[in-house]
């Protein structure tokens, strides 16, 4: 099923079921205000949401009205725990090596993470706004799973039972105010402002068998200014699963229901080494950084700009019959008041 959280005056919205094309919604609210809500009495609220979901596709919801992503909240407009992995080494390893920074073998065998500001999120087709072009403005394409009550010491082998919904979403990167903040030795704060997501969370069903072996095979789509900008697998290259991913987090504390764990950049290798640009027939990246640090290796310096005020980032996924599965992250960089 596909839910989505709508716009109401309030910080939480109201929950809505969607229509598998995206068309149609249905206020969920009599089985539970909230996305949150529901994911907190999963087993009670889940068969019940499927009902209407069946009976929203079927047709037959007489108060239905039509979808608007414009009108969404991200699926949770806060959370009680945001933590995003670096799950794509490929990435990392292009990243430092364009910096001559070498790269930790530990990185193949322990997830790189970071914990993310999770108190706002930007609604999917949102204004992103930031104060200055010169901080290095760039989106980044990722998949993310939001869980149930995970346990302190929840294994790999185990944690995949606890994913209830599937998300995508643009991490939002400061690029020039990174090596500050990582030279202290402390981690992000500043260069990681509020995350986007897409208007509607999945389960997994929707997703058929491109979900497997803890993966998402779907190629990841973006577009920056109506022109394609990448289009990687994120099923490929992915070094640690969801599962993985989030049993690194249970190591050492509980996950309250309602947290979101992302895999971070989604980033495909070619022919063993870097990807080519989609310009150029290849996959593309699900970032700027990404191509700026190909174009350093390739050319000794980066020659794509990061985003400007007035540029918009289109990030989506569609289904072997190229349809949208999570709606579209379609938003616009402006400059804050």
């Amino acid at each position: 099923m596909k839910l989505a959280t709508i716009k109401d005056g309030t910080r939480d919205g109201r929950l809505a079921v969607v229509s598998r094309d995206l068309t149609r919604a249905l206020d969920a609210a009599a089985v539970a205000r909230t996305l949150q809500g529901a994911i907190e009495d999963w087993d009670r609220a889940a068969p019940r949401l499927a009902d209407l979901y069946a009976e929203l596709n079927a047709g037959a919801a007489r108060h239905a009205v039509p979808f608007a992503p414009a009108q969404c909240h991200a699926p949770l407009p806060r959370a009680y725990q945001w933590v995003d992995g670096s799950a794509y080494v490929n990435h990392v390893e292009l990243v430092r090596k364009a910096r001559g920074a070498e790269m930790p073998q530990s990185f193949w065998t322990d997830p790189l993470m970071y914990q993310g500001g999770s108190d706002s999120f930007i609604g999917p087709c949102d204004d992103a706004p930031f104060a200055d072009e010169a901080w290095g403005i760039d989106f980044e394409g990722e998949v993310a799973v939001i869980t149930g009550d995970v346990p302190l010491g929840t294994t790999a082998d185990q944690a995949g039972a606890h994913i209830r919904l599937f998300m995508l979403v643009n991490d939002w990167s400061l690029r020039l105010l990174i090596p500050g903040e990582l030279g202290k030795g402390f981690g992000f704060v500043q260069s990681k402002p509020a995350t986007s997501f897409s208007p509607v969370a999945v389960t997994a069903d929707e997703l058929g068998a491109a979900w497997r072996d803890g993966r998402v095979h779907l190629p990841l789509v973006a577009h920056l200014n109506g022109a394609l900008f990448g289009k990687p697998d994120a099923g490929l290259d992915m070094t640690f699963n969801f599962a993985q991913l989030i049993a690194h987090v249970a190591k050492t504390r509980e996950l309250e229901a309602g947290s979101i764990v992302g895999s971070g950049t989604v980033s495909n290798k070619e022919n063993g080494g870097p990807g080519r640009p989609a310009s150029e027939g290849g996959a593309g990246y699900a970032c700027l950084a990404e191509q700026r640090t190909i174009e350093t290796i390739l050319q000794g310096k980066p020659v794509t700009p990061f985003m400007r005020f007035g540029d918009r980032v289109r990030i989506e996924m569609l289904d072997a019959r190229g349809q949208s599965i999570f709606g579209a992250i379609d938003q616009q960089v402006t400059r804050t008041a």
